[in-house]
């Protein structure tokens, strides 16, 4: 692989903690919970009553022609917001770059659900005729990417990869590996999702996914816990802009930390659950380590992929014991932001990934909340309760997808 160094020079979110980096990232490290009652719709046919919503959007304020706004689904118009702000953040000038080596990579777990249900309603009421022509371009999962890169005029590599709750790190991870390459410079990557939606609340809550701690919203995903009842939905949207280093040097970019390792595989098991020891996650944080050249007590955090479920924390846990030996357990702090932003499923990666940036740049370790009585069979450092300061110069990222899939993304500080 070509000596191309890839750093993160742009950020943008949106969250249940907030619509910018700056709030979100203070409510990460001041263990604030975004989780509440369910607004978008009325919850109380639902078993889940709760979710992690963005708060007062309004999608006109981030498209160059706000009719746009109007033929984009919810998830779209997320993924939208969080590249204007990473753009802005990052100081490129699309004018002043070869936009042909500027690319997109923004993807989501299930894409335009929203206007998949309107739209069959629109069909069983109304007939075929009276369904939207957009229905088809708003709704598929890639158009997100498409989007983006005509609002910002990018001409690059153009995909948006599925991979359920890997999505965000597949789609950085790819991202990285492209320009490492050296068939593109740059990317805008992430990943974007809303599905706090009727089929999203029914589907989840039938496999028995989802938490039912209704009456306390704040304390309801609680990764690692012995009474851990599943994990809250959450939606928003996640985007970097990463850059091969001359490139960003060149234009005299601000480097927010080095993309170093990610890491790919699959647990080849079963349609939801994970693998019982773990080997699969293990395996992709393995390669991300090969990648970064980095040996397993080199990492400082590890922010976990754990959505409070029973099967799933301790599966992870198991993971990282098996990356990690002995140093799992004696050194490295471990912590799952979901328990205060929900489960954002294919924009997960993307806040979680910010998550670890933040904790370089600023030296705290955001916790996990809502741990009151730690599982015994998840025996790690978990920052429980409250962020730890801490001198973190390599973090890890951990996604891992509905169908097996893994995906594990490495940042260093910038040197």
């Amino acid at each position: 692989m070509s000596e191309r160094r890839v750093v993160i020079t742009g950020i943008g979110c949106l969250s249940p903690l907030g619509k910018d980096l700056k709030s979100t990232w203070d409510g990460l490290k001041n263990g604030r919970s975004g989780i509440g009652r369910i607004t978008l719709l009325d919850p109380e046919p639902f078993d889940c009553k709760i979710g992690g919503e963005v708060k007062d959007f309004n999608a006109d304020e981030y498209f160059r022609v706000p009719k746009d706004a109007r033929r984009a689904d919810r998830y779209v118009q997320l993924a939208v917001a969080a590249s204007k702000m990473a753009m802005e953040d990052s100081g490129v000038d699309v004018e002043k770059v070869d936009r042909r080596r500027f690319g997109v990579m923004v993807g989501s777990g299930i894409g335009g659900l929203g206007t998949l249900e309107r739209e069959h309603e629109t069909y069983i009421k109304k007939g075929p005729k009276r369904v939207s022509p957009f229905t088809i371009p708003m709704m598929i999962s890639n158009i997100a990417s498409g989007i983006v890169s005509m609002e910002h005029g990018l001409y690059g590599p153009n995909m948006g990869i599925v991979t359920a709750c890997a999505t965000s790190n597949n789609n950085i991870g790819e991202a990285w590996r492209i320009i490492k390459f050296g068939d593109a410079d740059a990317f805008l990557c992430g990943g974007s999702e809303a599905a706090i939606l009727p089929m999203g609340l029914s589907g989840f809550a039938n496999m028995k996914a989802l938490s039912t701690r209704n009456d306390e919203p704040e304390r309801a995903s609680r990764p690692f816990d012995r009474d851990r009842d599943g994990f809250v939905m959450g939606e928003g949207a996640a985007v970097l802009v990463i850059e091969e280093l001359e490139h960003a040097k060149k234009r005299g970019a601000k480097i927010y930390a080095e993309l170093i390792g990610y890491g790919v595989s699959a647990d080849a098991h079963h349609l939801s659950a994970p693998t019982p020891d773990g080997t699969g996650p293990a395996f992709a944080i393995e390669m991300a380590l090969k990648h970064g050249k980095m040996n397993p007590e080199d990492v400082d955090y590890l922010n976990a992929h754990a959505t409070s479920t029973g099967l799933g924390d301790i599966a992870e846990t198991k993971a990282i014991k098996l990356a990690f030996g002995d140093y799992a357990k004696n050194g490295l702090l471990v912590s799952s932001t979901k328990s205060m932003t929900g489960h954002m499923l294919g924009a997960a990666g993307g806040i979680e990934l910010i998550a670890s940036i933040m904790a370089i740049q600023e030296g705290i370790v955001p916790p996990t909340i809502n741990v009151e009585n730690q599982d015994p069979l998840c025996d790690l450092d978990v920052v429980p309760n409250v962020a730890r300061e801490a001198k973190v110069k390599v973090a890890l990222s951990n996604g891992f997808g509905f169908g097996g899939h893994n995906a594990a993304v490495l940042v260093r500080n910038f040197e």
